[in-house]
């Protein structure tokens, strides 16, 4: 089955987890897209299996808590961010649930955590105003950039080069080489009225474009080579100023963001146009929205986590 307009509308909830007490901060599928971890507010962390569509194990992180968190390249390791007691990042195996490292360094709450697509490095942005570099072999911060505000931070599909997005109207590219040199090619984007906050950034899967989520209602998608703007992606519910997640499909044609109002909304990339509004009856913020990378299946999360599936075949 390929996606295109009329799949993706058809998408309709297929399972709903009640496995958490608080919000979910978070979810990640893993790069074979067999198994999801989810984080929550209550500082567990749930395993789920995509293939069974059921919850396998909960982990519990109850003195540092949880917030972002990643799958590594190892299909039984992770590392999140921690929302209790400081503000380091922790590797931890789901095999056996222990710690195999920690990355200390940030002084505030990490905002952006994001593994390579290509070997055992991440990158993390923080409220202290920095980007620290890392290696899951060292506890010891690999690179350290100081910058002027808080950063979003994101790999490019290749895991060659990183953005950081900056000021809320600025768009840094760096080489992963050299980025101790500067940035390769830096792109100005025009503000919002009501001066909106970059709350995250993603490169599309084929690496042709940037999706900027803000603060407010707006997501703007943005050319990852000339910087151009392409899209304002209008419409969600968002006036809380909530990190609401947006991401792509696997095939970078569509964006889907949830809602303040629990909706999920759904946009084509080529055109900027709306091709869908789904309800799948989240009590809360849709905050987090992911399409897994192998199969045709996407995950939502308030309180509540819930598998979609297409109810046509085409």
């Amino acid at each position: 089955m390929k996606l295109n307009d009329k799949t993706i509308a058809s998408m309709r909830l297929a399972k709903v987890f009640r496995e958490n007490t608080d919000c979910v901060n978070c979810i990640d599928f893993a790069h074979n897209g067999e198994n999801m971890i989810s984080s929550s507010s209550d500082d567990s962390i749930v395993l789920y299996c995509c293939m069974e569509g059921k919850p396998k194990r909960t982990l519990y992180s109850k003195k540092y808590g949880c917030d972002l968190l990643q799958y590594t390249h190892a299909p039984n390791a992770i590392i999140y961010s921690s929302n209790k007691i400081d503000d380091q990042i922790r590797y931890l195996s789901l095999y056996d649930n222990k710690f195999l490292r920690y990355f200390p360094g940030h002084t505030k709450r990490v905002v952006s955590l994001r593994m390579s697509p290509i070997d055992d490095t991440f990158i993390s942005a923080s409220l202290d105003k920095t980007i620290r570099l890392w290696d899951l072999r060292s506890p010891n911060c690999q690179g350290l950039m100081h910058l002027s505000s808080r950063p979003v931070v994101s790999y490019d599909p290749e895991g060659l080069i990183f953005g950081v997005g900056l000021d809320s109207k600025q768009i840094k590219l760096y080489d992963l080489r050299s980025f101790d040199k500067g940035p390769f090619s830096t792109f100005f984007i025009r503000p919002d009225i009501g001066k909106l906050e970059w709350t995250s950034m993603k490169f599309s899967p084929d690496g042709k474009s940037i999706i900027l989520s803000t603060s407010g209602p707006v997501i703007k998608l943005v050319d990852a080579f000339q910087g151009n703007e392409l899209h304002n992606l209008n419409g969600r519910v968002n006036t809380n100023e909530l990190m609401l997640e947006a991401s792509f499909t696997p095939d970078s044609q569509y964006v889907i963001s949830g809602a303040e109002n629990g909706l999920v909304h759904m946009w084509a990339v080529d055109d900027g146009r709306k091709v869908a509004i789904l309800d799948g009856g989240h009590p809360g913020a849709s905050r987090c929205i992911q399409f897994n990378p192998r199969y045709m299946m996407m995950a939502t999360a308030c309180n509540n986590v819930g598998f979609w599936l297409p109810s046509i075949e085409d």
